[in-house]
């Protein structure tokens, strides 16, 4: 059939793999350092993905394509968890895809895909399913394109409401932080609130993809953070955290990154003034996906 499908220009593409993550539904992946579409079925030609290619090596073509299944897309979603599935229900709501969104919504009841909220997961985060499902149910009844085919009023309903059961009231969570400034340039590696201290080094975006990182990553700890990309001077960087290592004597480095790949400078940064400052201090890695869940943890 003809429709439209994402096009991977290999000249341009350099293999960073920004757009991977972004294309919830599995249609890319890395092989041989270039980004490749691996199946038409997987691919649903809305381009979640070419607004992260930084090369513009992305773009929308019409061509003959294997019809897009939203069965097999949610076969293999609903491994990568409720944020991959949220995600996803809210890229086929955005688009305004009902009948896609009324086919995902029946293959979580009729597979008894668990939404309802466990003990470690944020309470924000099932209610924002909660809105995505009511959001859905609403435009599909407000003469939006395809709505006189769409019903969710059983399937959306049962959903919402295992949501909601489990959805309880929160409060404002009280701030962690324990210094003021926080960005790396402006430090003074010798401060009071250094000596002795377990340091967070973190990316500046974090905190924003994070929700609960006052509680999760940044308890008890100094703060500092940084843009391995986008900061300059980070020779001054790599002189500061020496200092604290060796002046501040600080006890423990945890050093936070997204998983695209410029965040690994910190890391880099972190690690040469470890080894410049001569002493053998405990480094951590955490990389944090860019729905705020911890993917990698390990000391090194």
């Amino acid at each position: 059939m003809l429709r439209k499908i994402i096009q991977i220009d290999e000249e341009k593409c350099n293999g960073c793999g920004l757009c991977i993550p972004n294309c919830h539904e599995g249609a890319l992946q890395i092989i041989d350092n270039k980004a490749r579409l691996i199946s038409d079925l997987f691919c649903d030609g809305l381009g979640a993905c070419i607004g992260h290619c930084p090369e513009g090596a992305i773009e929308i073509i019409e061509r003959e394509a294997e019809a897009y299944d939203e069965t097999k897309v949610m076969q293999t979603i609903v491994t990568k968890g409720r944020n991959t599935i949220l995600a996803h229900l809210e890229h086929l709501r955005d688009h305004q895809e009902y009948d896609l969104l009324k086919e995902a919504v029946a293959y979580i009841k009729d597979n008894n895909i668990d939404m309802s909220v466990e003990a470690q997961a944020p309470a924000a985060a099932f209610a924002t399913i909660a809105e995505t499902i009511r959001s859905a149910k609403q435009e599909s009844t407000c003469g939006c394109s395809g709505s006189k085919a769409v019903d969710f009023r059983i399937d959306m309903d049962k959903v919402e409401a295992s949501v909601q059961e489990t959805v309880a009231p929160t409060t404002p969570a009280a701030s962690e932080l324990r210094q003021w400034p926080v960005q790396l340039h402006l430090l003074n590696p010798q401060a009071s609130y250094f000596k002795n201290a377990e340091v967070l080094l973190a990316a500046d975006c974090v905190a924003f993809a994070k929700g609960d990182f006052h509680n999760s990553l940044l308890k008890g700890k100094t703060l500092a953070i940084a843009c391995p990309k986008l900061d300059s001077n980070k020779e001054s960087y790599i002189e500061k955290l020496e200092s604290m290592i060796t002046m501040a004597n600080i006890q423990s480095l945890s050093v936070a990154m997204m998983e695209v790949p410029c965040c690994g400078g910190l890391l880099q940064m972190a690690q040469i003034a470890a080894q410049k400052s001569g002493r053998n201090i405990p480094i951590k890695r955490l990389i944090i996906n860019i729905k705020g869940e911890v993917i990698s943890e390990n000391w090194i």
